[in-house]
C-alpha cells in the first residue's frame, strides 16, 4: 500500500496516470466541494459520472466547468434529494446506467436547530445515513452487476467526528426535537457511515462489493455547514489552515480507483492510509443492529 501520498495530496496527483474509461461513478452531493472535485477528477480520467445533487442549476453547471476542463469528459447531472424516500426512489428508478462501478455517498448535511426529512427523520442522520441506506440498498442490482467484472466499489464519506458520540445510543436515535444537539446528531450521522460499510463489507464482499469509510480533513471549506452559523464562521477563520477540496477529495478518490480492492473492505482511511476507528465503529454487533433497524426503516420503500 505504499504510495507516497498524504494531507496535502490532491485529488489529481492521487488518480495521475490512470484510465477509468468504461467506469461508470456515482458521486452525491457533487455539484460543490470535494464531491464536486471528486466527481471532476473522474471524469478527467474517462469514467463516465453521475452527479447525483440537490440542485439541478447548480448540478448542471458543475458538468459544465468540468466540460470546459476536458471537452470529452463525460458526465450527467441527476436530481437527488437524499431527505425525501420519493426522490431517492425516483433517482434509482430512473438511472440508465446498466452497472455502477462505484457509488460515493458524498453528500451531508448539519443544521443549527431541529429539522426533519419528509419522512420523519431528523435531517442529519436521515440524510448523511438513513437516505443513503436507502440509495445504496435500491441500487444494488446496478452495483452486483459491475461486481460480476471487476469488482464495485460503495465509498462512505464519513468524519473523526464518528468518535463523538462514543457509543451509539439506540434510545436515543435519531435524536428527537426535544434532546437536539447539532454536533451530537454529526457525530451520530458519520458514526452510522462508518458502521454501514463495515456490514456492507461484510454482507457482500464475497458477491465482489467491497465497502470502506473515510475522513478527507477537518473542516475542509465545503458547503456542509452552509446552515449553522456557528460552522460557517469556523470554517472561513480555520480555512487557511486545513486542506482545501482538492485535497479534501483524495482520500475519496484514492478508495475509489487507486488502492486495490483487496486492501480497503471494511476499512477507515485518512490521508488515503488506513486509521483506526473507535472501538464502537468497530463493532459488529452494533453494525448488525443499526442495518437491521436502517433495513426496518426503508423496508416499506423496497430496499429489504
Amino acid at each position: 500500500m505504499a504510495h507516497g501520498f498524504g494531507k496535502n495530496t490532491t485529488a489529481d496527483q492521487v488518480l495521475s496516470g490512470k484510465d477509468l474509461s468504461g467506469k461508470t461513478m456515482i458521486v452525491t452531493g457533487a455539484n460543490t466541494g470535494i464531491g464536486f472535485e471528486a466527481a471532476r477528477s473522474f471524469a478527467l480520467k474517462g469514467a463516465h459520472v453521475i452527479f447525483a445533487c440537490r440542485n439541478m442549476e447548480i448540478g448542471k453547471d458543475a458538468i459544465t466547468r468540468v466540460k470546459a476542463e476536458f471537452a470529452d469528459a463525460k458526465g450527467d447531472a441527476m436530481p437527488l434529494d437524499l431527505a425525501s424516500f420519493e426522490s431517492i426512489r425516483a433517482f434509482a428508478s430512473n438511472l440508465k446506467a446498466p452497472k455502477i462501478d462505484a457509488l460515493i455517498c458524498n453528500a451531508g448535511v448539519i443544521h443549527n436547530d431541529y429539522r426533519e426529512t419528509e419522512d420523519g427523520f431528523e435531517m442529519t442522520v436521515g440524510v448523511c445515513h438513513v437516505g443513503h441506506f436507502l440509495l445504496t440498498s435500491l441500487l444494488m442490482p446496478k452495483l452486483k452487476t459491475a461486481a460480476l467484472g471487476e469488482g464495485t466499489r460503495v465509498i462512505m464519506v464519513a468524519s473523526e467526528s464518528h468518535r463523538q458520540p462514543a457509543k451509539l445510543n439506540f434510545d436515543k436515535f435519531p435524536l428527537s426535537k426535544d434532546n437536539y444537539a447539532f454536533m451530537t446528531a454529526y457525530g451520530q450521522a458519520k458514526l452510522c457511515n462508518v458502521l454501514f460499510a463495515n456490514e456492507l463489507n461484510h454482507r457482500y464482499a464475497g458477491e465482489g462489493i467491497t465497502a470502506c469509510s473515510l475522513h478527507p480533513g477537518t473542516m475542509i471549506t465545503t458547503g456542509i455547514a452552509r446552515n449553522t452559523m456557528i460552522g460557517t464562521i469556523a470554517m472561513k477563520l480555520l480555512s487557511p489552515f486545513t486542506k482545501n477540496p482538492e485535497q479534501g477529495a483524495a482520500t475519496t478518490v484514492y478508495c475509489a480507483a487507486y488502492a486495490d480492492m483487496g486492501d480497503i473492505g471494511g476499512v477507515y482511511f485518512s490521508d488515503c492510509k488506513p486509521k483506526k476507528m473507535t472501538k464502537e465503529a468497530a463493532s459488529p454487533d452494533t453494525a448488525k443492529r443499526l442495518w437491521d433497524m436502517s433495513e426496518e426503516w426503508c423496508g416499506e420503500f423496497g430496499a429489504s
